[in-house]
């Protein structure tokens, strides 16, 4: 599949799912947004979620190689399916990041086997600054880990890019919501309005 036709690929799937809204929604980073894209709900969708799944998995391969990591690492929970599916077609040792301490057990931040030294790919659902990430990737290096390179099916660009950079990550995507606002508006899926919404948005 080319470029485009990935996108387009997962905009039917976002129509199809009815993963997009319009109006006030308090994102992870803390700001309010005019838009919420909700990847959460494809799981309940086998057949797209088997086709996110395949998009995403050529994706690491094509742009990392299997060799260029040696685990993956979520950070609960909406990434985490996406994350655990590619481990597993991977063969690649799984863990996560949790955003907070975990006050009983073990009381751990990184929950799985992190071997000192290991590079560890953090993959989530989508990004928007940035935040959660690198406060993922900074559990992981203070438990030894590398991590060098995020993946996200969508960067909603909003800054992540380049706080990631700044802190010696590359940040990967599948989609760029400027490229996937104006195929939405081609399928209408959204109107020029929203189109509008989602653009202004971009940083």
């Amino acid at each position: 599949m080319t470029e485009k036709s990935v996108v387009e690929e997962i905009c039917k799937i976002l129509k199809r799912t009815n993963a997009i809204e319009f109006g006030a929604f308090k994102l992870s980073s803390g700001r309010i947004s005019p838009y919420y894209i909700d990847l959460r709900v494809i799981p309940s969708f086998p057949d797209a979620f088997q086709k996110v799944s395949d998009i995403i998995t050529e994706a690491v391969i094509r742009e990392l190689g299997i060799s260029g990591f040696d685990r993956i690492a979520s950070i609960p929970v909406a990434g985490t399916a996406f994350a655990v599916l590619l481990a597993f077609r991977l063969k690649k040792p799984f863990l996560y990041a949790r955003q907070s301490i975990r006050l009983r057990g073990r009381e751990r931040r990184v929950e799985g086997v992190l071997i000192s030294g290991d590079k560890v790919l953090l993959v989530d659902d989508l990004v928007t600054t940035g935040r959660t990430l690198l406060k993922a990737a900074l559990a992981i290096r203070a438990e030894g880990g590398v991590v060098t390179d995020a993946f996200v099916l969508l960067d909603r660009e909003e800054g992540a890019s380049k706080r990631l950079e700044k802190n010696g990550i590359k940040l990967h995507c599948v989609l760029k919501i400027g490229e996937t606002a104006r195929i939405l508006y081609e399928l209408s899926v959204i109107d020029e309005e929203g189109l509008d919404i989602i653009l202004k948005q971009i940083k």
